[in-house]
């Protein structure tokens, strides 16, 4: 079963589930966890191969998105959760982008930071250039030349340092792994736009220079879908602009919390 961290709130039934990126761990999100368990339960799980989850060579079939998906809704059940609102960032946010178009009755609301809704020729070259050299340069050192062409910019620099140092603690095994699933996605973002209508928020920084033009074009094209930019910020919008962030999910996922039976008392 997946590792992750629980926090409840006894004065609600809504959870709230945050999924982090490659190399990434519940630690990315604890800006967001202290403001969202004022309102929520807040469940922070660790995708295979990080933290203390299996490892991504558990499974008897190659691992995939769906794999992941089977997982997450695994923990669900393990927890009595039938149903909650989830939160991503960058490789997060393709997994509740797979998730909802498997099992959107599990979904109340999404959002979606940082959000890679497609791979353009940029993102596509870095990929292919990473495989031609994965097995001769150390995983650590390939992570951090991605993160340092993603979030490029000295105010980008507490979301880049936050996941190189966290993706430290994974496996070389396991990051190769990641870097498969995350290579071939384009049958999973196909997918999202024949999903359920799940309501979806993505938030972008505006610097986001490798997704933000993709994420634009694709919001136009979904029902239930709206995109908010945050000026003067990267791709893990997250941490560069916590504050602004946590306002911004909050407001959205309080418009889809489950209506409150008001039960009529009737006197005898």
């Amino acid at each position: 079963m997946l590792d992750y961290v629980l926090k409840t709130n006894d004065s609600t039934s809504e959870y709230v589930v945050f999924v982090h990126g490659i190399g990434g761990n519940s630690r990315i999100f604890y800006k967001q966890i202290k403001a969202f368990r004022k309102q929520f339960n807040v469940l922070s799980i660790h995708l295979p191969g990080h933290g203390k989850s299996p490892s991504t060579t558990s499974y008897s079939e190659k691992m995939t998105f769906q794999t992941v998906n089977e997982e997450i809704i695994a923990l669900m059940n393990h927890l009595k959760i039938p149903k909650a609102h989830f939160v991503g960032i960058s490789l997060g946010s393709m997994v509740i982008q797979s998730l909802i178009s498997h099992f959107p009755e599990r979904v109340r609301s999404t959002v979606l930071g940082g959000s890679i809704v497609r791979l353009n020729a940029l993102s596509k070259g870095l990929l292919v250039f990473g495989e031609s050299i994965k097995n001769f340069m150390p995983y650590h050192t390939l992570y951090k030349l991605f993160a340092q062409i993603l979030m490029p910019r000295s105010n980008h620099k507490s979301g880049r340092e936050a996941f190189v140092r966290e993706a430290k603690k994974m496996k070389r095994k396991d990051f190769l792994a990641w870097y498969k699933v995350a290579r071939h996605p384009k049958k999973t973002l196909e997918k999202i736009h024949r999903a359920a209508k799940v309501p979806k928020l993505y938030i972008s920084g505006t610097q986001d220079h490798l997704c933000i033009k993709d994420v634009r074009k694709t919001v136009k094209q979904l029902e239930h879908a709206k995109l908010a930019e945050i000026p003067e910020c990267g791709h893990v919008c997250n941490i560069e602009q916590a504050d602004k962030f946590n306002e911004l999910a909050i407001s959205f996922i309080n418009q889809y919390r489950q209506k409150k039976r008001v039960q009529n008392s009737v006197a005898l």
